[in-house]
């Protein structure tokens, strides 16, 4: 019955332009030990699903407007069927109910969680959170920056020690290179970091100390990535990196969306993975993406 669903669900979407089922992706993802599970390298991400665009409110306001839950369901089966095996998704209602009913349609994905919304102000919902099976539950990321900035990381280590008592392996995510190598100057007992290529959250004042000027927006530097990495090197814990693409600033061509993938690929840990939201509302993104990573870890030459 939920396939036949699933099909008239298609069907009447008319997305078959953009998320045809068609042949599986040449070549397959490698996958790496995290914890019990072996998860694919290439992880679809959630902010597109949603509508956090992190260009303005327009693009935001577009992506909500396309992105019907039914639609949601579509790109998580796609990414499932081109070979991905894990989705990284924040806290939220709509997530959770996106969660039950992906899975109530036969979805086999593991789960990442980025703590947001009501689950940072109260811890207490970590042990429901936890039946729901996530393989990683982390402390947001602008949380732990702003955290950083006013001297209480021992707020965010507290978050991680509630997420290990609720029986999950803990992580944090940042935007920051220097919170990673402060959490590992003070060994916490944690289990990823989830670091985002671009560090977003610096202030206005941050940048004009640091450059001299701040732009209008949010900040993407074309040397981020490698201070970031930098530090994902040293850790012996699995890292997550997201924003590869710059959220989208580098898919003008094909040549700078490579360049992208491949420089983070080729500058973390062989046990860490890439985190990369998806919009196929032009094309079979998936699978495109799923292929061009699959070529760069199997070795292969630039296009």
């Amino acid at each position: 019955m939920l396939a036949e669903i699933s099909a008239t669900r298609r069907q009447f979407l008319g997305v078959a332009g953009s998320m045809a089922v068609g042949a599986p992706p040449t070549g397959s993802l490698p996958k790496v030990k995290f914890g019990s599970v072996e998860i694919t390298r290439l992880i679809i991400g959630s902010n597109p699903l949603y509508g956090y665009s992190h260009f303005n409110r327009i693009l935001d306001s577009l992506m909500r407007e396309w992105m019907t839950q039914d639609r949601r369901l579509e790109v998580l089966h796609r990414a499932e069927q081109c070979g991905i095996n894990t989705w990284q998704v924040h806290y939220n209602d709509p997530t959770i109910e996106d969660l039950k009913r992906y899975r109530a349609e036969g979805g086999k994905m593991h789960w990442l969680l980025l703590a947001d919304f009501e689950l940072m102000k109260n811890w207490k919902l970590l042990p429901e959170v936890a039946r729901l099976n996530p393989i990683g539950i982390a402390h947001h990321g602008n949380r732990t920056d702003e955290r950083f900035r006013a001297g209480q990381m021992e707020v965010v280590r507290d978050f991680t020690k509630a997420v290990h008592d609720a029986g999950v392996r803990a992580g944090v995510s940042t935007h920051n290179p220097a919170v990673v190598e402060y959490i590992e100057e003070h060994g916490w007992d944690i289990d990823y970091y989830m670091t985002c290529m671009y560090r977003v959250t610096r202030t206005a004042e941050e940048a004009r100390r640091e450059f001299g000027e701040a732009p209008v927006g949010e900040i993407y530097m074309e040397r981020d990535p490698e201070r970031m990495c930098a530090v994902v090197r040293k850790t012996r814990r699995t890292c997550f990196a997201f924003k590869v693409l710059g959220a989208g600033r580098n898919i003008n061509r094909p040549d700078q969306l490579e360049a992208a993938f491949r420089f983070v690929l080729t500058h973390i840990k062989p046990q860490d993975a890439i985190i990369v939201g998806m919009f196929p509302r032009f094309k079979d993104e998936i699978r495109e993406n799923v292929e061009l990573v699959s070529r760069i870890l199997a070795g292969g030459a630039a296009s």
